[in-house]
């Protein structure tokens, strides 16, 4: 502080150094290396690791903590303005070890994690924002800073809404989550969580067992298992916290900032051999194949990124390039319920073709569908219900859907498959079928009485005598001559036509949006 020009500056700024010791320390040394054990990061350490080296612009730093002794501590998050591959971004992470890293419910105004500054600050300069979640929600301690009860229905949620439909928002769940912070991991559009330390919940275990008596733990009552594999309440899962981080920046790379700019284009891109595609991919629809290998074949080398890979595995999902362009992929999988869209898998592909359809990403969509699942649990979950949701997604959206038809497309489930919209277009394989349900069943439905009247030994050559006349009539080749679908591809052909589709679609003037 020596040559100061004005010596009362002096003590001004040794304030401000002693209150940024204090917002650096995070929770103190103890609890700082308790996080380490348990291979987690505190909040800043976090943001620094996802952030271009020197681009942290923390805002919000000298905000403090109550403490039972009146002490200062440093706030329970951490946020403020970086830099992702040379791209702006609004960040914010809550501190686990400073009180949990709870929401900051004693200030007059939240730094962020559920609704406030950062929030609103993304929204505002119309940036994208991402979330280093592992917090637990509110706090009884926090709470009683503010001397009395809130009224929960009073409780303000702006942006958090708004930002979803403005900017692209991506959440990563490194370490416990519970309430709110739990909630606001899933109003994203896109979430990852660490399989070593993630886990998530409206109430954790001792909130279980005081309103249940079950004593569980963590990771069995909220863990990857749970929101990655069945609830589907994260998108995917991590090895540890730097392998989301890495998966928050690829995805970043992939997706514009906000609803009025375009996905960001490489110049530089390598081709697959498109013959692996007839090697990937049996013509017998008795034949199961591998189609996420179809997805990686077609796309441009190691450019396909799967979202939700572990959830209504029935309908794979990702990002991809086709000649440096971002598409959104989409496949059926046939390895499981033989590629039939059931509960979990047309939500999965509802989010999906909105992610894409908010984003302006073109889709192509390789179809393999025998229909919705069938049987008294698929009724029962409302099969139907949450499969009309993924049909009504994909017709309504505003960017093309290119339906490459693999194989079969039966029923509902094969509406689902495409879309309407002049934009789109349906390039079929030789290997295609396709009808209101497969000839099979079709004839079993149709002509039960008369089978069931035939005698026995000749209900069988019945059978096949039908099958035969139905498949005269429902050959695809028909429907070609008559125009019902566009082009009849060569499947080696395929990459080739959507690269031209797609190049095309992003020439379009890009659609205004409202702010």
């Amino acid at each position: 502080m020596a040559n100061l020009p004005h010596p009362e500056w002096a003590p001004l700024l040794e304030e401000l150094e002693r209150r940024r010791v204090v917002a650096l320390a995070s929770g103190g040394p103890d609890r700082v290396a308790r996080e380490h054990k348990y291979a987690r990061s505190t909040a800043r350490e976090r943001i620094l690791k996802l952030a271009d080296e020197g681009s942290f612009l923390e805002i919000g730093t000298f905000v403090t903590t109550p403490t039972k002794d009146g002490s200062m501590l440093a706030s329970t998050f951490v946020c403020g303005l970086c830099e992702i591959d040379g791209r702006s971004a609004a960040i914010g992470a809550e501190d686990y070890s400073v009180e949990g890293g709870g929401t900051g419910v004693h200030l007059p105004r939240y730094k962020g994690g559920w609704a406030g500054f950062i929030e609103e600050f993304a929204l505002g300069y119309k940036i994208p924002l991402v979330l280093l979640i592992n917090g637990v929600g509110g706090s009884v301690i926090l709470q009683e800073a503010i001397g009395y009860p809130e009224l929960q229905a009073a409780k303000p949620t702006f942006p958090m809404f708004d930002l979803m439909e403005a900017v692209l928002v991506l959440t990563a769940v490194l370490g416990p989550t519970a309430g709110s912070s739990a909630a606001r991991a899933h109003l994203s559009h896109f979430s990852v969580m660490t399989k070593d330390n993630g886990c998530l919940f409206a109430g954790g275990p001792p909130v279980v067992k005081q309103a249940l008596g079950l004593e569980i733990d963590k990771f069995a009552l909220g863990g990857v298992d749970v929101h990655v594999r069945t609830s589907g309440v994260i998108d995917n899962q991590a090895a540890n916290e730097d392998d989301a981080l890495a998966m928050l920046r690829r995805v970043f790379a992939y997706l514009p900032g906000n609803v009025s700019e375009r996905p960001p284009a490489v110049a530089t891109w390598s081709a697959n051999d498109q013959e692996q595609v007839l090697a990937i991919v049996c013509p017998s629809a008795r034949r199961i194949y591998d189609a996420q290998a179809l997805l990686h074949c077609v796309a441009d080398t190691d450019s396909f990124f799967e979202i939700s890979p572990d959830y209504g595995r029935s309908v794979r999902t990702g990002l991809g390039r086709i000649e440096g362009q971002v598409v959104g992929l989409i496949a059926s999988d046939n390895r499981f319920l033989a590629g039939s869209l059931d509960v979990a898998s047309s939500l999965k592909q509802m989010k999906f073709v909105q992610l894409c359809d908010r984003f302006h990403i073109p889709i192509a969509y390789f179809a393999d569908v025998p229909g919705f699942l069938v049987g008294p649990k698929a009724e029962e979950a409302g099969v139907l219900k949450f499969g009309s949701m993924a049909l009504r997604a994909i017709q309504k959206a505003q960017v093309p859907v290119y339906t490459v038809q693999v194989r079969r497309s039966y029923g509902l489930g094969g509406v689902a498959t495409g879309s309407a919209h002049p934009m789109s277009l349906r390039l079929c394989w030789p290997s295609a079928a396709w009808g209101d349900m497969p000839i099979e069943g079709g004839v079993e439905a149709a002509f039960r009485a008369e089978l069931d009247a035939a005698p026995p030994e000749e209900r069988a050559a019945l059978k096949e005598k039908l099958t035969k006349r139905f498949e005269a009539q429902s050959s695809v080749w028909r429907a070609i001559e008559n125009f019902s679908a566009e082009e009849m591809i060569d499947p080696r052909q395929t990459r080739g036509y959507l690269a031209r589709l797609i190049k095309l679609f992003y020439a379009r003037p890009l659609a205004s949006h409202a702010s």
